[in-house]
């Protein structure tokens, strides 16, 4: 049995936690995530079942969008909710400043990713290194943001949509909006809406998936494709 499962992440469980539940249910080995979520986060995760891993890089490469509530005037260890605190400030900002800082965001930015991530230095996880009480240092990563737009607005907190390309933290960039505005700030809430071609509105909870029922939710692996160009050939230019 093969395919993609477009699933909605509930808060408190790893991607792994849900790949495990996959495997569980289905009884396949060969199952795959497309794309990390954080335990604190909800929404769209990509699981891809049996051959459809072989698809996980296209799925990867699409682009995200995620509605991302930050809390201004305190930062943390994490850049999230989930940290300890490491400084607080007085939030001065007003709406057009957060608007006029985000702005400075948007296009082809470098970010250095959070001491808390996934990512490996010399082959160990700095996550790993992070709760030792070790930082290394992290080179910058190019990051595409296409849209960042300011959607709620109650301060000390503000609520942002942001459509960016793989590999975008929005810890980070929820941290650097902070620096810009001169009162630090950490990521509270974050829900992905989409990956790639694939919507929060289409995606199944969690809570549904049955040892009976999972099957019924898998989609096609070309679906993947969806937002690859298609070339279309005749017979004979196919044959050579």
């Amino acid at each position: 049995m093969d395919g993609i499962l477009n699933l909605n992440k509930p808060t408190g469980l790893t991607s792994h936690d849900v790949v495990d539940r996959v495997r569980t249910l289905s009884r396949i080995r060969r199952v795959g995530h497309a794309g990390t979520l954080d335990p604190m986060a909800t929404g769209v995760l990509l699981v891809c079942v049996g051959r459809a891993t072989r698809v996980s890089e296209y799925l990867m490469a699409g682009r995200k969008v995620y509605r991302a509530e930050i809390r201004l005037g305190v930062t943390t260890d994490t850049y999230d909710r989930e940290g300890q605190v490491v400084t607080e400030s007085p939030v001065t900002a007003t709406r057009s400043q957060v608007e006029r800082a985000l702005a400075q965001f948007q296009g082809t930015i470098e970010q250095i990713p959070p001491m808390y991530s996934a990512i490996k230095h010399r082959g160990v996880p700095l996550h790993r290194l992070a709760r030792r009480g070790i930082e290394v240092e992290r080179k910058p990563r190019q990051v595409e943001i296409f849209r960042l737009e300011l959607t709620g607005w109650d301060p000390p907190y503000c609520t942002m949509e942001v459509t960016c390309s793989s590999g975008t933290y929005i810890r980070s960039l929820a941290h650097d909006l902070g620096g810009a505005l001169g009162c630090g700030a950490h990521l509270t809430a974050l829900v992905r809406l989409a990956s790639g071609a694939f919507w929060l509105e289409e995606a199944t909870p969690l809570e549904e998936l049955t040892a009976d029922t999972w099957q019924s939710f898998l989609l096609p692996i070309d679906a993947a494709l969806a937002n690859f160009p298609a070339l279309h050939l005749d017979a004979r230019t196919a044959q050579r």
